[in-house]
């Protein structure tokens, strides 16, 4: 486990990671008074600015190191996304009629999850070469992104009809399906998707806590508790991470203390992992 330090501040966050071990993310200036996205390489971590304004957070990073976030602007109380290739931070700018988003996941094609800002709440959105596309969302008021893989998929969670629950999406193809819950719980929130279109993320209840963590594959949700091998002393809280390997990382509960895990796939699952992927990439 390696400090990556701060940019002079006493605390730094780290949010994204590609192939290359490039670390995005954001760290306190000195004296605690704002922070700066950075990107780590190498040994080096390197503010990356602002668009103007005091602060910025980096939240995703993808393969070639484009960096994706949000950062306040000169002059105005509003934050825009960005996206930072070649020494240079850019300002995607924000759809007509927003109030200014946070760019959250870039993948290697270039397109790019965003929480946006609308009246009335907060709507997930695709932005891909200069073009917007509202994801619109479960028959409620509000929706958000959490994680994009390369086939443009996105995944997050949405207020249901009536706001009577938020439950987890995957976005695909222009459609954004509901994936449901995992019996019992209230709520679910998708975290990260994979190039196969498995998903996890975690269930919980109205007031925040988590009720464990789940994956999503073959059009059902799993509470990954329960599928543990016999014997596990883990109680799983939330899936924040899958690769194309079906490999999935987040923090549980063991000892009464709470840990990071990483889950590997046996047997018929390891499989479905690797057919699904093949024939997800061939179509």
């Amino acid at each position: 486990m390696t400090d990556l330090g701060t940019l002079g501040g006493s605390q730094s966050w780290g949010t994204g990671i590609n192939l290359l071990g490039q670390v995005a993310g954001y760290s306190d200036l000195p004296g605690d008074g704002s922070s700066h996205a950075f990107l780590y390489t190498r040994g080096t971590m390197k503010d990356l600015g602002t668009l103007g304004g005091t602060t910025s957070m980096a939240l995703g990073v993808n393969i070639v190191g484009q960096v994706v976030g949000g950062s306040t602007i000169d002059g105005a109380p509003i934050t825009h996304p960005f996206l930072y290739w070649n020494e240079r931070m850019m300002d995607l700018g924000i759809p007509p009629n927003s109030l200014g988003g946070h760019a959250r996941m870039i993948k290697n094609f270039g397109q790019v999850a965003v929480n946006v800002s609308i009246d009335g709440g907060t709507h997930a959105f695709l932005y891909s070469n200069g073009n917007w596309t509202d994801l619109g969302t479960l028959g409620g008021s509000e929706s958000w992104p959490y994680g994009i893989n390369n086939l443009g998929e996105v995944v997050g969670e949405s207020d249901t009809e009536g706001n009577a629950a938020r439950h987890a999406f995957l976005y695909s193809r222009g459609k954004m399906k509901d994936l449901g819950t995992v019996s019992g719980s209230g709520n679910s929130r998708a975290v990260a998707v994979n190039d196969s279109g498995e998903v996890v993320g975690c269930s919980y209840q109205a007031n925040g806590v988590m009720t464990g963590a789940f994956v999503y594959y073959q059009g059902s949700m799993y509470d990954l508790t329960s599928r543990l091998m016999p014997g596990s002393a883990w109680s799983l809280s939330i899936a924040s991470g899958i690769d194309d390997a079906g490999q999935i990382a987040g923090e549980g509960v063991i000892g009464n203390q709470t840990h990071a895990f990483r889950l590997d796939p046996t047997g018929p699952r390891a499989m479905v992992t690797a057919k699904q992927q093949a024939g997800r990439k061939q179509g």
